[in-house]
C-alpha cells in the first residue's frame, strides 16, 4: 500500500459484511456444520455438536417466550463461564431480547444498579463461584422472592424484574429453575420463535455490556446484531479460522472478549469453543488445549504469563496451537516473544479496542512483521475508519500523537438511556471517541502510548477511579477519597488510594478493604491505601494524581529496600 502521509486509514477487507441477524446466522451455521463439535465445556461433562447446540438455544428461547420475554426485553445473565451462559447469549439473539451482561464478581451495589439502569426483565443466575454468593445475594436484594410464586416476582427495588432462573439442580423459593425453563415452550412458541426470524433486524440492539463510567456509576453500551456478528467473523478471518478449528476460551464470557471474539467467533465460522474451566486456571487452560488439540487460545497477557510460568509448562504438549488473541491490555514484548517461541503460538495475533467498538479495531496479522506484531497494536481492521487527531481536532501528521478514533460497522448504538455520555463519546461526524493516546506510522500501524482517561487496566480489566471514589463517598468517616493506578509488574497496574478522613475520625486500610468486600467488585478494591490531611494540587487547585502516584511509588520503594 502507498505510504501515508496523515493518520487516517479505512482498514481494507475482501470479505462482504454479513448483514443478518445473530439467530438467524446460527442456524445457518448449524445446517452448514450441524455434526461438528461446536461447545465443549470440560468442567460440566458437555460436549454438543451445532445440532445440539440449537437443540438446547431453541427449547430456552421457547421457554423464555413462554415466560412472556418479548422482542426487546432485557434479560441478564450472571455467573461465571458455562454451557448455561453460551445458550442465554444465542437464545436471547433468537427471540430479539438484549442480553445484559453482569460481571461475575458484582456485588450488591453494582448488581442494583447494572440491573435498574436497563430494567431487566428477567435474570438468568448461577448458583455460585468462588466468594460469590449469587443466590443469596439474590435474596437479600429481593426478599419478596421468598413468597412470590415463579416468574411473578413483584420487587420494590426492582419494579421491572419479573424472573429469576437460577442454574444448578436444586429449586429456590420464587425462582425457576433452568432445566425446568428449557420444557416450559410448546407449538406457539416454537410459530413465535420462527415468525420473529423474519421480523428481527440486523440492527436492533442484541446486547448491552457494562463499562465503567468516568463520571461514576457504569455505562451500558447497547450493541446490536451487526456490530458483534460482524466483528466475531472478521477477528477469525484474521487468525484464518475455519470450521476445522478448536478454540481454548479462558476468558470471561461477560466481557466482549469472550463472548464476542471466543463465542460468536466459533459459530460465526463453525468451529469449536472449549471452555477449560469456570474462571481461569493455568493448568485447566493448558490441560484442555492438551487435550482437545486446540489450534487457538486466548487470553490477557497476565493469564499467558500464569500459563508460561507454570512450573509444569513444560510437561503439556501444545503442538496443535497455531493462532489467538491476545488483548485486553498492553502486551509486554518479551511476553508476545516468548508466547510464539515456547507456545508455538506462530500465528498469535495482538488485538486493541474497547467495548463500544464490539471489541476491536485494530489487530495484528501472521504475515505482518515481527516487530510490528510485537510493537504495535497493528491496523485497523476491515471496513473500519481509524484517525489519530491533535488537540485542535484535526488529523494528526504521520508519526505525531494524539487520540484514537474510530467510525464504522462495530461503533455502539449508544449508551443505554444515557444521551449525555453517548454524544461525549460519540460524535456529530459518527467518530467514537476511545480516550486513548497513539501514534500512527506510515504504513498504519499504531502503537498505544497513553491514555487522556484518568483509568486503570489491571489485569485486562478496566477501572475507572471516578466509579470507586463514588462508592467510597459512602462511608460516613471518608471525607474525600483520590483514586488512582501505580505500576504493578504482574497485575499491569494496581488500584491506589489516598483518603482525607472527616474530623475526629479514624480509620484503617483494613477497614476500608471490609467496607468494599462485599458491595464492590474484588478488582476495584484500592491495594494501596494511604491516609492524608490533603493532596497535592495546581495553583488552580485542579488535584495532581501523577504526583500522587509518583509519591506512593517512592513509599512503596523505601518499604521494600
Amino acid at each position: 500500500m502507498a505510504k501515508l502521509t496523515k493518520s487516517y486509514v479505512c482498514g481494507a477487507g475482501d470479505e462482504p459484511l454479513i448483514y443478518e441477524t445473530i439467530g438467524n446466522y446460527f442456524d445457518d451455521i448449524v445446517a452448514r456444520f450441524g455434526d461438528n463439535d461446536a461447545l465443549i465445556v470440560r468442567h460440566q461433562n458437555i460436549r454438543w455438536t451445532y445440532n445440539d447446540y440449537k437443540e438446547q438455544v431453541d427449547a430456552l428461547a421457547t421457554g423464555l417466550l413462554k415466560l412472556g420475554i418479548k422482542p426487546g426485553d432485557r434479560v441478564g445473565v450472571w455467573g461465571p463461564n458455562s454451557a448455561e451462559w453460551a445458550v442465554t447469549q444465542f437464545a436471547t439473539a433468537k427471540i430479539g431480547a438484549l442480553l445484559v451482561c453482569i460481571n461475575p464478581a458484582y456485588r450488591l451495589y453494582e448488581l442494583e444498579y447494572a440491573l435498574k439502569k436497563v430494567e431487566c426483565r428477567a435474570i438468568v443466575t448461577a448458583d455460585r463461584f468462588k466468594s460469590s454468593r449469587y443466590i443469596e445475594m439474590l435474596q437479600e436484594l429481593l426478599p419478596e422472592l421468598e413468597s412470590c410464586a415463579p416468574g411473578n416476582l413483584k420487587a420494590k427495588r426492582l419494579p421491572y424484574l419479573q424472573s429469576v432462573i437460577r442454574m444448578g439442580d436444586d429449586h429456590t423459593p420464587g425462582m425457576l429453575n433452568y432445566r425446568d425453563v428449557l420444557g416450559l415452550g410448546g407449538e406457539s412458541e416454537i410459530r413465535e420463535m420462527e415468525r420473529l426470524k423474519d421480523e428481527l433486524l440486523p440492527d436492533d440492539p442484541i446486547n448491552i455490556q457494562f463499562t465503567s463510567g468516568t463520571t461514576g456509576s457504569p455505562k451500558g453500551a447497547t450493541l446490536t446484531s451487526c456490530n458483534i456478528l460482524n466483528n466475531g467473523w472478521l477477528s477469525g478471518c484474521g487468525m484464518k479460522f475455519t470450521h476445522e478449528d478448536r478454540l481454548c476460551i479462558p476468558v470471561p464470557l461477560y466481557h466482549c472478549f469472550g463472548m464476542v471474539l471466543g463465542n460468536l467467533l466459533c459459530v460465526a465460522h463453525g468451529a469449536t469453543a472449549v471452555y477449560p474451566g469456570p474462571g481461569f486456571d493455568p493448568s485447566e487452560t493448558l490441560a484442555a488445549v492438551q487435550d482437545e488439540r486446540c489450534t487457538g487460545l486466548h487470553g490477557v497477557p497476565t493469564m499467558f504469563i500464569a500459563e508460561l510460568d507454570h512450573p509444569d509448562f513444560n510437561q503439556y504438549d501444545l503442538s496443535s496451537l497455531r493462532t489467538g488473541i491476545m488483548a485486553g491490555a498492553p502486551c509486554p514484548v518479551e511476553v508476545m516473544n516468548r508466547v510464539i517461541n515456547d507456545m508455538g503460538m506462530e500465528h498469535i495475533l495482538i488485538g486493541y479496542g474497547q467495548t463500544e467498538l464490539s471489541p476491536l479495531n485494530h489487530l495484528t496479522l501472521p504475515e505482518d512483521p515481527i516487530e510490528k506484531r510485537v510493537g504495535t497494536v497493528g491496523r485497523a481492521v476491515p471496513r473500519i475508519e481509524v484517525k489519530i487527531t491533535g488537540d485542535d481536532g484535526r488529523v494528526a501528521p504521520i508519526g505525531e500523537k494524539g487520540e484514537i478514533c474510530t467510525r464504522g460497522y462495530s461503533v455502539m448504538r449508544g449508551y443505554w438511556n444515557d444521551e449525555e455520555r453517548t454524544r461525549d463519546t460519540i460524535d456529530a461526524g459518527g467518530w467514537l471517541h476511545s480516550g486513548d493516546l497513539g501514534i500512527m506510522d506510515e504504513e498504519g500501524y499504531v502503537q498505544i502510548v497513553g491514555r487522556i482517561k484518568d483509568m486503570i487496566i489491571r489485569g485486562g480489566e478496566n477501572i475507572y477511579p471516578r466509579e470507586v471514589e463514588e462508592f467510597l463517598y459512602t462511608h460516613p468517616k471518608i471525607l474525600d477519597v483520590q483514586i488512582f493506578g501505580i505500576p504493578d509488574e504482574k497485575l499491569g497496574e494496581e488500584v491506589c488510594a489516598w483518603i482525607q478522613l472527616r474530623e475526629g475520625e479514624n480509620l484503617s486500610g483494613e477497614d476500608v478493604k471490609i467496607f468494599c468486600k462485599e458491595q464492590i467488585t474484588y478488582f476495584k478494591i484500592p491495594r494501596h491505601i494511604r491516609f492524608v490531611q490533603e493532596y497535592p494540587m495546581t495553583v488552580t487547585g485542579k488535584i495532581q494524581k501523577f504526583a500522587m502516584r509518583d509519591a506512593m511509588l517512592a513509599e512503596l520503594d523505601r518499604m521494600n529496600d
